[in-house]
């Protein structure tokens, strides 16, 4: 057996004996929907789960002050500011614990704590994070009328490019965050069929959809541009990948 995949094996039991715990069954929230939203979640995304993710050992900010920890969710409290480099997302998180994912489902609570009147601002869900120039996100906006807006994106060493289905050139999906309260977020990614759908507020059809094959794998995040917001009960549910590269 090559060394690199006797050292991949051996470092997934380590991780699933300190991280991860298998789920015993697919709950009736994970059982395949039916046609087009069907397709990410048919794709055998495993049963490798990451839970209990608040702390802030768990994180890796791009900015540690402007982040809180307070146990029972993760805070960014202050926006972000441009960086060099492609236009991407300013400010985020990755999340550390557990290893990086092939497909996944992330599940998770997010609110927007910048106030209504700004049209503009978003929070972000980060998947196929590579390295600050590589990996997807999704954006949740109160706005859908210009491109950078309530999207799926893929940054690849370069400006960060659209890919949802639903963007017309003028206008996407309907804002999937348009108040101060908590919603329900899921994302699936079927790294087979490139297959990206994003899930708000429990909905059985996908706000937005996108077919890529930049990534195959890589971490989970939370972020935004320029504004301020807070997840809780992130969860981590897929396929360990072994980096062979």
């Amino acid at each position: 057996m090559p060394t690199f995949i006797r050292l991949c094996a051996l470092g997934l039991v380590l991780i699933l004996a300190q991280f991860i715990a298998p789920t015993a069954h697919a709950t009736a929230a994970d059982q395949p929907a039916t046609g087009q939203a069907g397709a990410a979640a048919e794709c055998g995304r495993g049963r490798t789960v990451v839970r209990n993710t608040n702390a802030a050992a768990n994180w890796a900010p791009v900015t540690p002050a402007k982040w809180q920890f307070p146990g029972d969710q993760v805070i960014l409290a202050e926006a972000g500011e441009q960086r060099p480099g492609p236009r991407r997302p300013f400010e985020y998180a990755v999340l550390k614990k557990g290893p990086e994912f092939g497909s996944v489902q992330i599940d998770a609570e997010v609110r927007l704590d910048t106030p209504t009147s700004v049209s503009n601002r978003d929070v972000i869900i980060v998947f196929g994070y590579r390295s600050d120039t590589e990996f997807y996100y999704t954006h949740l906006s109160q706005d859908n009328t210009i491109y950078p807006h309530n999207g799926i994106f893929v940054v690849n060493n370069a400006d960060r490019l659209r890919i949802d289905d639903q963007w017309n050139g003028q206008v996407g999906a309907p804002p999937a965050v348009t108040d101060e309260q908590w919603h329900k977020v899921r994302v699936r990614f079927c790294t087979d069929t490139g297959r990206i759908s994003v899930f708000v507020d429990g909905s059985a059809t996908p706000l937005m959809t996108a077919t890529d094959h930049t990534f195959t794998a890589g971490r989970v995040g939370f972020g935004s541009f320029d504004n301020i917001g807070r997840v809780r009960g992130l969860t981590v549910t897929g396929t360990p990948a072994c980096k062979t590269d």
